[in-house]
């Protein structure tokens, strides 16, 4: 009888076990629907029917746990959060917002000296935001044109170096106007070419005057007449430098291509991000600084995401690694405006 008892006991137990985990399990997807329908409202987000929402839901949920695992293991120097991006997959999430074509030809080895290559008494750190040679961060949708933000934040910068006056540039100008080659608007391109074409164009005009739409169009005549900056030329950085790199940002902002691609890119939040990451470039950004942070080195990079993702659209990333490359692949292809 005691036998029988115990084994009762034990059954009941298990089951109230089991009863809780089925309440618990409840409760999660109960406060995930909650957290969700919070996120849709904080970010404008609908959807086309209860198919679609579901399936957003699902992937929802699956952003969140990973951020949440992320976060709590480890002693990482860099945080994730639930941003913009929370309801996409990683592959839906390269394809809309990276579009950066890697270059058809050989860049400069390091026995190929650039303009700063001599250069002495580098700073050991630099903001260039702090000098106004930065604009706001800028956010370019779900257009595969981050080539053309990269390039046009450079430009800013040497523009306002050269000239002392801080002008907002058409990235829009670009992605309509600029179609020879291999830039293809919100399809993906590359700085180089963006820095070919105003060469070539004799300038770029302003965010006033031609504004961004997110789309591709027709390039308009009337809103190119007139240029608010030109280039004489560009500089690609000795490839797989870091050095290299830094004598070029202690100058001037500098177009860098990345590989953005992982999800702890899509939810970074803030500290020095340390990877993961790999070496196929899929993404252009601005290099407007470096420095030092509880005794990690890191690269100032701007962001062309808005200003929700990471620290207000901009990402510390570890400098000085062990690759040659660069993290990310940060020094394999890099270049800047010259005035």
């Amino acid at each position: 009888m005691a036998l029988t008892a115990a084994r009762a006991f034990i059954f009941l137990v298990l089951l109230a076990i089991r009863a809780c985990q089925a309440t618990s399990r409840t409760l999660h997807e109960a406060s995930m629907s909650e957290r969700h329908e919070k996120w849709m409202a904080y970010y404008g987000r609908a959807y086309k029917n209860n198919a679609e929402k579901e399936m957003r839901l699902k992937l929802f949920k699956q952003n969140v746990d990973f951020i949440e695992s992320f976060n709590s293991a480890g002693n990482r120097p860099y945080k994730l959060r639930i941003n913009e991006f929370a309801d996409q997959t990683n592959e839906e999430f390269r394809a809309s917002r990276n579009g950066y074509k890697r270059s058809s030809y050989s860049r400069p080895s390091a026995m190929t000296p650039f303009r700063y290559e001599n250069m002495t008494g580098v700073p050991a750190r630099v903001d260039w935001r702090q000098y106004g040679a930065v604009t706001p961060v800028k956010d370019q949708g779900e257009c595969g044109c981050c080539w053309a933000f990269s390039a046009v934040a450079a430009i800013e910068g040497i523009t306002q170096i050269q000239k002392k006056k801080l002008v907002s540039l058409s990235e829009q100008e670009l992605v309509d106007c600029d179609t020879s080659g291999e830039d293809l608007g919100c399809e993906g391109g590359l700085m180089d070419n963006a820095f070919k074409f105003i060469i070539h164009n004799k300038g770029l005009t302003t965010e006033d005057k031609y504004p961004y739409k997110g789309s591709d169009g027709n390039c308009s005549k009337s809103e190119t007449a007139s240029s608010a900056a030109k280039i004489t030329g560009y500089e690609d950085v000795t490839a797989n430098s870091e050095k290299a790199l830094k004598m070029a940002v202690a100058n001037q902002p500098v177009s860098v291509a990345i590989d953005a691609g992982g999800y702890p890119f899509q939810f970074y939040s803030k500290g020095v991000f340390t990877g993961d990451c790999g070496k196929d470039l899929d993404h252009g950004v601005t290099a407007v600084g470096y420095g030092k942070s509880d005794g990690k080195k890191y690269w100032l990079v701007k962001n062309s995401w808005g200003t929700s993702w990471g620290e207000d659209g901009y990402i510390r990333m570890e400098r000085d690694v062990d690759a040659k490359e660069g993290l990310c692949g940060i020094a394999m292809e890099s270049s800047f405006p010259t005035a």
